[in-house]
């Protein structure tokens, strides 16, 4: 029996779409392993056309989980295995006092390589070579030895695609097209700017400034499509909730139960995670751990476990939160740095668990 109240989501989304910071936004529900609600609202850019549910947008971080299930997946084919060092691949990857002779790959997708969070973004963003940015790594103090801490990384975290290229001799995005993409029937799934610009539809970046009351359009930012583990997907809401149907155990012929429990076990709290959430959302989401390219949290009272993950990159967010034991989640995609959209998770996600409803989405309410 369903319990989200589509009609009434429906509504709450066209009131989101219309606010001034809001430009696109495209949105899916999975409930009990159908996709039951997929829709666009707004548009792809201001004086744009409409977004529909095949509007292609950037997925930012939510590559990350990508790049994960791509590894854990060749794990389980017997092509490597998660504790193999770095050092065992042909990797750029070089971090302080040779940590890349003992990290390992279950340390590179949980961020526990020891270096300051999102170490040499600003390099990437000025455009410099990824290559030669993880290079340089190795001459950062150390903040912690390998294993030991959670650091979030994007240029480091893509040492994955150059573990994948080394195995399969073929590039990191023809292995994820071939493993993921085209057996999971994600048709509008790609990597890269050129890919990005040449869907029939596809959702420009904006951002809102201080000086305008509205979002402002933004060129598209080349900079993580060099990085494209950590942060090179796009692909459509459809695409996304196909990829959630996945991590739920619903594609076993792609995806079996032992490689999703590798990628959604836990391996280390986020104390800086949970510091945030506790701020934003009041203790909604708590217990913050990191998993492989996938955050894992308690939801809400009793606790339900939920895995997810968001994304951030100039003119773009995307979330995803789903409760794998119910085959239950939503997957949400904008075009603007927006934060209220966050809270479509939350809404959603309330009436999945059937909680007291609350504004998540700030529409009739301002939270600070």
């Amino acid at each position: 029996m369903a319990q989200v109240d589509y009609d009434h989501l429906d509504e709450r989304l066209k009131r989101l779409a219309a606010k001034d910071e809001v430009v696109g936004l495209a949105v899916a529900v999975i409930e009990n392993g159908d996709v039951t609600f997929a829709e666009g609202y707004g548009v792809t850019r201001l004086g744009g056309d409409p977004v529909t549910a095949d509007t292609v947008f950037r997925w930012a971080s939510l590559s990350k989980g990508v790049a994960s299930t791509t590894l854990g997946k060749m794990a389980q084919e017997g092509q490597l295995t998660l504790s193999d060092t770095i050092s065992q691949f042909n990797t750029s990857l070089r971090l302080p006092l040779g940590g890349e002779k003992v990290g390992t790959l279950e340390d590179l997708l949980s961020h526990k390589i020891g270096i300051v969070p999102n170490a040499y973004d600003t390099r990437l963003e000025d455009g410099g070579n990824p290559v030669d940015i993880r290079k340089s790594l190795a001459r950062l103090k150390r903040v912690c030895p390998v294993g030991d801490c959670h650091t979030y990384q994007n240029v480091a975290f893509d040492t994955v695609s150059e573990v994948v290229a080394s195995v399969r001799g073929l590039s990191f995005e023809d292995v994820v097209e071939l493993e993921l993409f085209q057996p999971l029937g994600m048709q509008n799934a790609s990597f890269g700017l050129d890919a990005l610009k040449s869907s029939l539809s596809w959702a420009e970046p904006h951002r809102k400034l201080r000086s305008s009351p509205k979002p402002v359009r933004r060129t598209v930012n080349q900079s993580y499509y060099r990085v494209p583990a950590a942060g090179g997907v796009n692909g459509s809401i459809l695409d996304l909730a196909r990829f959630a149907q996945a991590q739920m155990g619903l594609e076993p012929d792609v995806l079996n139960a032992d490689t999703l429990t590798d990628l959604h076990t836990p391996r280390i709290y986020t104390r800086r995670e949970q510091s945030s959430m506790s701020r934003r959302y009041g203790g909604h989401l708590r217990d913050a751990r990191y998993a492989l390219g996938w955050r894992v949290y308690k939801y809400g009272t009793p606790g339900y476990r939920v895995v997810g993950h968001r994304g951030a990159v100039d003119g773009y967010r995307s979330l995803i939160l789903f409760d794998p034991e119910r085959d239950s989640g939503v997957v949400a995609l904008w075009n603007s740095n927006a934060r209220t959209p966050v809270g479509v998770q939350f809404e959603v996600m309330d009436m999945i668990y059937g909680l007291e409803p609350k504004d998540w989405m700030q529409l009739d309410t301002n939270r600070g």
